[in-house]
């Protein structure tokens, strides 16, 4: 038997095993199709009778070994690479959902998913119904449908920085039938592997920690193997019932635990097409060698700068679950026990006006719609991804109109605390 990797060694490990004489790097297969000797063998191939590569929008040698590095992190069966965090999310939801299904999600998750599920997806007839992941379980079980077909969430939420009860969703989630989807972007496995809490499917942007240096857009899906489709087979018919767009073999029944993933490349992907390039999934790789390293840090000099941001009285507030003071802070201690991510949300007293008065004045830390990279970062939602929205309608949204987005990245705290200190004045 195997023994069993740590993450810090699976970062490095994972993913790839050179034999004699081949690289240690998993080499960059820059190449949209792959040569047969016969037309039998691609056959086998295009019918999922075998397993290989012969066009990279379906399956490439280097996206999947950084594929199987993230599944190995995560605990999971087996993962795929998409384009984008959205792609993930948008791919991991639609692979069990169809005109006429429902979801259930948190309010407490990044916008531009919010809007993927509450607008664009509701286009393609899939409605989602939205709640409060603090309310009780009675309170949320009310938000089920006979046609809910997955409820999801974020481990930390982007961009409050709340913590996801993973256990308390995952328990309404199988009492009715359906897999939880949980977006670990923030967390990253090294802090928080949502499946040992009863997660069946966890998303990423890797865009963001994984990569680590804003270097690659891309997203992945992984799955834990752990849902039984079958179980529930009058839910999901595109897993559970022929498929004939491939001679009416059925996912759940010829795949076993790879049923999901199987249909999530073989239809969704041949038929969507949002990959990433090769060359991007060789640089996520070579993110993914520090991430253990980096994510120590990010939380180190983040648990610094909020506590020197909640004591100082020109901040009025400061969600970061590493504070005990934090309304999440027992939920981080359960499920985030090492660490949770760098990102800190917090307002200043005053108005709209003062948060761009302090984010005008920093001279070190970047103002930037990105987060979770290496450098520090800032964004007011505010007046800028959410500009379009007044006071009021960022408050109905969950947002509060002073909250200013923190990325720490891992810099001397030092110096990104002198910036602070001179933009606060």
């Amino acid at each position: 038997m195997e023994k069993k990797l740590k993450p810090a060694t699976l970062c490095i490990r994972g993913g790839w095993k050179p034999q004699n004489g081949e690289p240690v790097q998993p080499p960059i297969y820059q190449s949209t199709t792959f040569k047969y000797d016969n037309t039998e063998e691609m056959a086998q191939l295009f019918d999922l009778k075998k397993s290989g590569y012969f066009y990279t929008r379906l399956a490439n040698p280097t996206n999947d070994a950084v594929a199987q590095k993230i599944a190995a992190l995560e605990g999971g069966v087996g993962a795929m690479l998409t384009s984008s965090g959205q792609a993930a999310n948008f791919y991991a939801v639609f692979n069990i959902c169809e005109a006429g299904s429902h979801i259930v999600a948190s309010t407490e998750i990044y916008g531009g998913t919010f809007n993927l599920f509450g607008v664009t997806m509701k286009k393609l007839g899939i409605d989602c119904t939205f709640v409060d992941q603090d309310a009780s379980e009675e309170e949320i079980q009310k938000a089920f449908r006979p046609n809910t077909r997955a409820m999801f969430g974020e481990t930390i939420s982007n961009p409050g920085c709340r913590v996801l009860d993973i256990e308390k969703f995952a328990r309404i989630a199988h009492r009715n039938g359906v897999p939880l989807i949980v977006d670990n972007t923030f967390a990253t496995p090294i802090n928080c592997r949502p499946f040992e809490w009863g997660a069946d499917i966890v998303t990423h942007s890797t865009t963001k920690y994984m990569d680590g240096h804003a270097a690659a857009v891309g997203g992945v899906v992984v799955d834990s193997g752990n849902f039984d489709w079958m179980a529930h087979a009058d839910k999901f018919a595109g897993l559970c019932l022929p498929d004939d767009s491939y001679h009416g073999l059925t996912y759940a029944k010829d795949f076993g635990k790879m049923g999901y993933l199987t249909k999530l490349v073989a239809q969704l992907m041949r038929d969507l097409g949002s990959i990433p390039s090769p060359q991007n999934a060789f640089l996520l790789n070579l993110g993914l060698e520090t991430l253990h390293l980096r994510m120590a840090r990010h939380c180190q000099n983040a648990q610094r700068i909020a506590e020197f941001l909640e004591a100082d009285e020109r901040v009025a507030w400061v969600h970061y679950c590493g504070l005990k003071s934090d309304q999440h802070y027992a939920l981080g201690q359960k499920y985030l026990p090492g660490g949770s991510c760098g990102v800190i949300a917090f307002g200043l007293k005053g108005d709209r006006e003062t948060a761009v008065k302090f984010m005008d004045s920093l001279r070190l830390i970047n103002i930037a719609t990105h987060v979770a990279d290496s450098r520090t970062c800032v964004l007011h939602p505010a007046s800028h991804t959410h500009r379009q929205l007044s006071d009021e309608q960022l408050r109905a949204a969950g947002i509060d109109p002073t909250l200013i987005r923190l990325s720490v990245g891992i810099e001397d705290v030092d110096d990104l605390l002198d910036d602070i200190k001179q933009s606060l004045g």
